[in-house]
């Protein structure tokens, strides 16, 4: 199986789903990556400190803008990554034809990745770690 399009799925998509994005596109940057949120702060740029705990590795998102997740996306996307079961769970209740491609970042560790929104930098970072090491167990899948 070819993942050519992959989603990224938070619940704002302003802190967890654009790192994820950003470190995915940094990576396969021949792919297609996308993220939305489930809830999603839509119009808003990404949060300053997701951008904070990224600049050490110069990777820029001050172009993301949060946008919902649709139907649209998830037809298109060939992996959906979520950060929790519960996130997993409320794409396949409401699109079951995406059971079998939605999964949590952290599914081969068995790890959900906390919302760090609101919270100090020492969680973002935290997060971004944890997305960091979800992501490392899905590459060879990904490649």
């Amino acid at each position: 199986m070819s993942f050519k399009n992959i989603l990224v799925v938070c619940v704002g998509n302003i802190c967890r789903s654009p790192i994820a994005e950003a470190l995915l596109k940094d990576q396969f940057p021949h792919k297609h990556i996308d993220s939305a949120g489930l809830g999603a702060l839509v119009g808003n740029p990404v949060d300053p400190k997701s951008q904070q705990v990224m600049m050490p590795y110069n990777i820029d998102m001050s172009d993301h803008i949060a946008k919902q997740i649709d139907e649209h996306l998830v037809m298109k996307a060939d992996l959906i990554f979520t950060m929790s079961d519960s996130q997993t769970k409320w794409i396949e209740e409401r699109w079951p034809h995406c059971r079998g491609k939605t999964f949590k970042i952290g599914h081969w560790n068995n790890k959900d990745i906390a919302d760090p929104y609101r919270h100090n930098i020492s969680l973002f970072e935290t997060a971004r770690q944890d997305i960091v090491s979800g992501l490392e167990s899905w590459k060879d899948k990904i490649s």
